[in-house]
């Protein structure tokens, strides 16, 4: 059995254990998907997770080995109850396997094994012996790169419509990168140039999420968002982004005075503020899981724990070239290659890196990549002072160090920007970000919050996470704009390439998927 029989559509599964299934030939049979419920949603609501969002730090199973235990434990660690069934059901065929083994070697072959059972002795003694397995080619109708809340949202939307759809995700679970690492903020569409996809995609992307979280029982607030000016000559600035915000469909936004201001925040200092009532909040996990779970219900398949290594465009399909990432990680070579239809790059940091790996890809195509890091600082032992989105004018590469709140009011601000030119394009598939928050960039942080919140006590920030954002320009040049290439950019058909997919790709994940969708389905 080639890769398509490592994957049943509707089922979640690690590189590890499609690899056992594809050795063995064994169809795994498990719950339905929805059978479970998690009590405390909605009946009516997909499979997720209720609890907060997973901390940027959280660490996964380690996957580096293929023995069975490892299966074992990968399958039944973090994952929905229905996956469990399924788990207990390959342990158990796993055992029947194991015992047909030992019967064989006591009875010395004296007893004979029924052709089925043989053959999955056979697929079973193979799964165990030091030699790779034959890389094998495998037909399959649409590929998307990368888990991500972009990745989720683009399967979802493309399962939908009918087609075959097969994630495959060089991390352990969803939203590992850039998806866990923001503000997890509902931008309304404000600080976009007019006619930009940035500008377009976030005011529809707005719409369609708060419907989506509130259909799919996600949980969300709609906070409402204060841009202040701490000076004078910020408020034209203030005023440039009400007229550019309307120009962009916000039609709620409004301008008020600083005594209006501090009676919605009373340890607020400002001149003036432009009021965003249609920005919010939500669980980003929970969204994450939400697009996940409709993507599998509609047949969408997912292979953790696999990376795509390289390419080649040909004149019938383009092949993707993968493995386990551990594997290759330790220097393994491919072991298969996806002949598909339709692919999506939805890498997000690695979005170049990946490109550059497709052999037959114009390079002319593929535009310069720039990296910003951001780290975020908690508020501790201190109440928190704010009910509502805080947000300083803009600043260069980033909106400035604002105050955002988790769903349990939890305080933090950030991110700031620390451009990182040593990276650029030497970027490769397999590189490693450096998420290090570091306490001397605290002192900064200090300065900047107490222009808007003069109060803050001195040692109430703690260290909390860092993201990195991929950028389309660089250090004092005018931020660009999304870039979503499909056919008409790069003359491959069925190829759509997502670059510097940073804010606000959270809020327009929605509305890219349809784009996508649109530049593939036509």
């Amino acid at each position: 059995m080639g890769f398509r029989g490592l994957l049943s559509k509707g089922r979640r599964s690690s590189w590890d254990f499609l690899k056992v299934r594809r050795l063995r030939g064994i169809a795994v049979q498990g719950a339905s998907a929805g059978s479970t419920t998690n009590k405390t949603m909605q009946s009516s609501g997909p499979r997720m997770c209720t609890s907060s969002r997973p901390s940027p730090y959280w660490t996964v199973p380690n996957t580096s080995t293929t023995s069975l235990a490892s299966c074992s434990h990968l399958m039944t660690a973090s994952k929905p109850e229905s996956f469990r069934i399924r788990a207990a059901a390959f342990g158990s065929r796993t055992s029947l396997l194991q015992q047909a083994l030992r019967d064989e070697a006591c009875c010395n072959k004296k007893q004979k094994l029924s052709q089925s059972s043989t053959t999955d002795v056979q697929r079973f003694r193979r799964f165990q012996s030091t030699k790779a397995p034959t890389v094998s080619r495998e037909r399959v109708e649409c590929v998307v790169i990368g888990a991500g809340v972009v990745g989720l949202a683009i399967a979802r939307e493309l399962a939908m419509v009918g087609r075959e759809v097969w994630v495959i995700e060089a991390d352990t679970d969803i939203g590992t990168g850039i998806s866990s690492r923001n503000s997890e903020v509902i931008h309304a569409g404000i600080y976009y140039p007019p006619g930009s996809f940035k500008a377009k995609l976030c005011v529809e992307g707005r719409q369609a999420m708060y419907s989506y979280c509130e259909a799919h029982g996600v949980p969300y607030k709609r906070a409402g968002k204060l841009i202040v000016a701490t000076q004078s000559q910020q408020v034209p600035v203030l005023e440039k982004l009400a007229k550019v915000g309307k120009d962009n469909g916000v039609t709620d936004l409004c301008l008020i005075e600083a005594s209006e201001a501090q009676e919605m925040e009373p340890q607020l200092q400002c001149v003036k503020a432009l009021w965003s009532p249609s920005s919010g909040i939500l669980d980003s996990h929970s969204f994450m899981l939400a697009l996940q779970a409709d993507a599998e219900e509609h047949g969408a398949s997912f292979a953790f724990n696999t990376s795509m290594i390289g390419g080649a465009i040909s004149n019938r399909n383009i092949e993707i070239y993968a493995g386990s990432t551990a594997d290759l990680t330790a220097g393994e070579t491919t072991q298969v290659v996806l002949c598909a239809n339709m692919v999506v790059n939805s890498t997000g940091l690695h979005a170049q890196s990946v490109a550059r790996s497709l052999k037959g890809l114009s390079a002319s195509t593929i535009p310069k990549s720039h990296y910003a890091r951001g780290c975020y600082f908690s508020l501790s032992g201190v109440k928190s002072p704010f009910s509502h989105l805080i947000y300083p004018v803009p600043e260069d590469g980033g909106l400035g160090c604002h105050v955002t709140m988790d769903l349990s009011g939890q305080i933090k601000f950030g991110p700031d920007v620390e451009w990182l030119p040593n990276l650029g394009d030497n970027v490769t598939i397999m590189t490693q970000f450096d998420y290090t928050v570091e306490p001397r960039r605290m002192d900064k942080f200090y300065s900047e919050i107490r222009k808007y919140y003069p109060s803050l006590p001195d040692s109430a920030l703690q260290p909390d996470y860092a993201g990195i954002r991929p950028k389309l320009s660089g250090s004092g040049e005018l931020t660009a704009d999304f870039l979503i290439q499909g056919e008409d950019s790069h003359g491959v058909p069925g190829l759509v390439q997502l670059y510097g997919i940073e804010s606000p790709g959270l809020t327009a994940c929605l509305a890219i998927a349809k784009v996508v969708c649109a530049k593939l389905c036509k």
